[in-house]
């Protein structure tokens, strides 16, 4: 039997095209693209099939350098059009998003079409915050109250970067954000984009214009939807945005729980109390209930402490926030009695009252459902006086597994969901039951291309930042290494002492995360072989620097959660009352995925060297060492500094002879 005799009768079948009808595509596809056969991507596209033919859940971990993108896209669309189902492919952010639907997905349907005899319609799903507001933009919405402080004329340099979206919106056929080079601050792109709740959607009198609208209606005809885990965190915790589809593909899926965390967590603030009363003014009502309720909101936020409520809102607290849910319910009822006459600032009063409603319900539930506590302004981790109120819900497994992955095949795919060297942990936290699971590897040879060294010898880590001991270590690697370093910190304040340690002791650049954009920076990093880059947060993840450019990264501590975090504090004491290990099931899963992920940046290719360096000594003393070292790429482990010295000067050497 031909491939092409294989892929017919596959396509005739009364079901979905088979594992080994997906294998003939996956050839078909990577000999196309100039590329070779891998194992682990062969077998991750059989589960694929098989989990979308059978309705099932699965989860597969690829490694770097899989081809994890052709592994499940390959299946998709055969799927998509043998069993004529609707398939929603879900990435972690918008980057990624973008390059599935505008890189990955093409390439993959170029190399189909001809042997499957038939191209599935794809298109893109985005929040409608996404793309210009044609309504907005002919001054169809109120002006924010922000603005008033600021100045906006077009000499300013905000005007000049509205008035830049306006003649942009004359050229764009998409309106979509991702397609402005260079972008423009959120700040100027405010100007023209409107939320979810603030749009008119078929009420407005732009709507045959519409970006968004135009964004939808291709989706809703689409055979395969690329979207973003936080449509999907809206998905999840509030309203319907896909419509109907039968199978679902998470990649990144190590991201989901929080970007899921992230969507359903709500505030309370007096600046959104007073917002919100502003534009019900604008509809002509009285606010003098809400006005009152801000007050009182601010009065007893004043005789708090920023921290977790563990038993509830205090007595004042509670009573202000019940005049607020009132006074805010009322006003919604009131708007709509002038909605047709107000137009566009109903609609934007509305979606900020219903806000103001739903956190304040959720302050009101069932103790034990959301956690709560009260917090500084945002950035501001020192401050001791609170200015907002959060809810977040105790648990989103049953909002993965109930809302997004129910009834429906669902695979969740990423490079490291295998913690501990098993999919047990991560199951729980997506609540996956009884799942495929796969762990398709990688086609690295991770023992023989890198070194995980442990700084054993170090004092652990204390509250009080990066140790002195463990400066003089990272400055003696990164000197070994000739500059060439990725520094992974566990907080901006460790990432600014290592910086500033190695500006003053080494000649080589040293880039810090807060100097500029991450993307600059990281575009930077590459061009100058013996840079340094030190950052915390977005660092850990999405970073891909192969080459000698990273020959070293460096993990300053086991980034565990803050003490501090109501969550993890909340989801830790959750676990120990029904029996089990609070800590291993929140705070060390959270730990591990980060560990590989970090670790993830050094080998990038087959043929990548370098060195992990861990210097925390933890992760060889600790009990709980085990799980996160067998959640990290298997490099070659050794504590022998001496040794991890000498290979990265050799290493260094290599580099600077190849003129690198």
């Amino acid at each position: 039997m031909t491939t092409h005799e294989s892929v017919d009768d596959a396509l005739n079948a009364p079901d979905a095209a088979t594992s080994h009808e997906v294998d003939a595509l996956l050839a078909r596809a990577v000999e196309s693209l100039g590329g070779h056969p891998r194992e682990g991507q062969a077998r991750m596209a059989r589960v694929v099939a098989d989990a979308l033919q059978g309705g099932e859940h699965a989860l597969v971990q690829a490694g770097t350098g899989t081809g994890k993108s052709l592994g499940y896209l390959v299946p998709a669309v055969a799927h998509a059009v043998a069993a004529h189902e609707r398939v929603v492919v879900s990435t972690a952010t918008l980057a990624l998003q973008r390059q599935v639907y505008a890189k990955d997905l093409p390439l993959v349907l170029d190399a189909l079409e001809p042997l499957i005899g038939s191209r599935p319609e794809v298109a893109l799903f985005k929040g409608r915050s996404n793309y210009l507001c044609k309504h907005k933009m002919a001054g169809g919405y109120p002006e924010p109250e922000d603005e008033q402080l600021f100045e906006v004329g077009p000499t300013s340099e905000l005007g000049r970067q509205v008035a830049r979206l306006h003649e942009w919106a004359e050229e764009t056929d998409t309106g979509d954000r991702d397609d402005l080079v260079p972008g423009v601050p959120h700040r100027a792109w405010a100007q023209v984009s409107v939320s979810g709740r603030e749009c008119l959607e078929s009420k407005c009198p732009l709507a045959q214009e519409c970006f968004s609208m135009k964004a939808r209606a291709d989706a809703a005809r689409a055979s395969i939807v690329v979207t973003n885990h936080a449509v999907l965190g809206v998905q999840a915790t509030s309203h319907d945005l896909l419509g109907d589809h039968d199978a679902l593909i998470i990649d990144e899926a190590h991201e989901l729980v929080q970007r899921i965390t992230s969507s359903a967590t709500h505030e309370l603030t007096v600046r959104g109390l007073d917002r919100a009363a502003t534009a019900a003014r604008r509809c002509g009502l009285t606010t003098d209930d809400l006005d009152r309720a801000a007050r009182a909101v601010d009065s007893a936020l004043g005789d708090e402490n920023v921290g977790r409520l563990r038993l509830g809102l205090p007595e004042a607290l509670a009573a202000s926030v019940e005049l607020a849910r009132a006074a805010a319910r009322t006003l919604v009822s009131e708007v709509s009695k002038v909605a047709e006459k107000a137009g566009a600032a109903a609609k934007v009063a509305t979606a900020q009252l219903t806000e103001i409603v739903d956190v304040c319900e959720e302050l009101q539930g069932e103790h034990g459902r959301y956690v709560i506590w009260l917090a500084p302004p945002d950035g501001d981790y020192d401050a001791t006086r609170p200015s907002r109120i959060l809810a977040a819900p105790l648990d989103v497994a049953g909002l993965i597994g109930g809302r997004l992955a129910s009834e429906k095949a669902t695979v969740m795919t990423s490079a490291t969901l295998a913690l501990g060297g098993g999919f047990e942990a991560i199951a729980r936290h997506l609540g996956i039951e009884d799942p495929v699971t796969l762990d398709a590897g990688s086609p690295f040879d991770y023992a023989k291309q890198g070194i995980l060294y442990v700084a054993s010898h170090l004092p652990r880590p204390t509250a009080g930042g990066i140790s002195d001991e463990a400066l003089d270590e990272l400055v003696a690697l990164v000197e070994a290494a000739g500059g060439r370093t990725l520094g992974l910190f566990s907080s901006h304040r460790a990432a600014q002492a290592a910086t500033e340690a190695l500006r003053e002791r080494l000649d080589v650049p040293v880039l810090n995360q807060l100097d500029d954009q991450v993307s600059t920076l990281v575009e930077t990093f590459k061009a100058e072989p013996r840079a340094c880059l030190l950052g915390s947060t977005s660092l850990w993840q999405g970073i891909d620097v192969p080459g000698a450019t990273a020959s070293l990264v460096v993990i300053d501590r086991i980034p565990f959660p803050r003490p501090d975090d109501p969550v993890a504090q909340a989801r830790t004491e959750a676990v120990a009352q029904r029996g089990g290990n609070g800590f291993m099931a929140v705070s060390a899963t959270h730990a591990a995925l980060l560990m590989a992920q970090g670790a993830g940046r050094l080998i990038r290719s087959r043929e990548d060297r370098g060195v992990v360096a861990v210097l925390d000594s933890r992760l060889a003393t600790a009990r709980y060492g085990g799980f996160l070292a067998r959640s990290m790429p298997p490099l070659w482990p050794t504590k022998d500094r001496d040794a991890v010295l000498a290979a990265l000067r050799r290493l260094d050497a290599t580099a600077a002879a190849d003129g690198r």
